[in-house]
């Protein structure tokens, strides 16, 4: 890792890091509204997300935050698509200051980490379609996409499932 450590979040990082994901979803053009969609209340709520998930961080040596992710274990009230025996992660952001550092590929390695120690045997998660950078992440890890279980939360959005399946020991 590029100087950085991965870890669980602090609260007092939960604003920075709303602030973070907030950001890059908009700037990437990732939303359907721009400055005016309501998604952007649900990417800056990180207090929200720590509720129901592990709320993973990445932080560099002045720990300042580069990126987060959400780890759910499993299937339940915060998990979009996760069956029974999968894990999922969602809201995985990196800030500009953290892209080609390898934090996207660190945020992903400690939920799979996660679930494996669950004994998981797969981990999902959804993506936007214009989400090209993350896709290559996602196919260099093995994930492979699950057509059938793509889903719409809003009729404006359609969400693309990818699935990676977990060796047994």
């Amino acid at each position: 890792m590029d100087g950085f450590t991965i870890r669980a979040a602090r609260p007092e990082e939960y604003e920075r890091l709303g602030e973070l994901t907030a950001a890059a979803y908009l700037d990437d053009g990732l939303l359907d509204f721009g400055a005016e969609d309501p998604y952007l209340e649900v990417l800056s709520d990180v207090r929200h997300r720590a509720e129901h998930a592990e709320v993973i961080v990445a932080v560099d040596s002045d720990g300042d935050v580069l990126g987060g992710v959400a780890f759910v274990g499993g299937p339940g009230p915060f998990a979009n698509i996760a069956r029974v025996g999968e894990a999922e992660f969602r809201t995985l952001a990196v800030a500009p200051s953290g892209r080609g550092r390898g934090v996207g590929a660190a945020l992903v390695t400690e939920c799979l980490d996660r679930a494996r120690a669950l004994g998981r045997e797969r981990v999902v998660l959804s993506t936007q379609g214009a989400m090209h950078a993350a896709h290559r992440l996602y196919v260099r890890f093995g994930f492979v996409r699950v057509p059938e279980r793509d889903w719409s939360p809003i009729e404006e959005t359609n969400l693309l499932v990818y699935a990676l399946e977990l060796p047994r020991d």
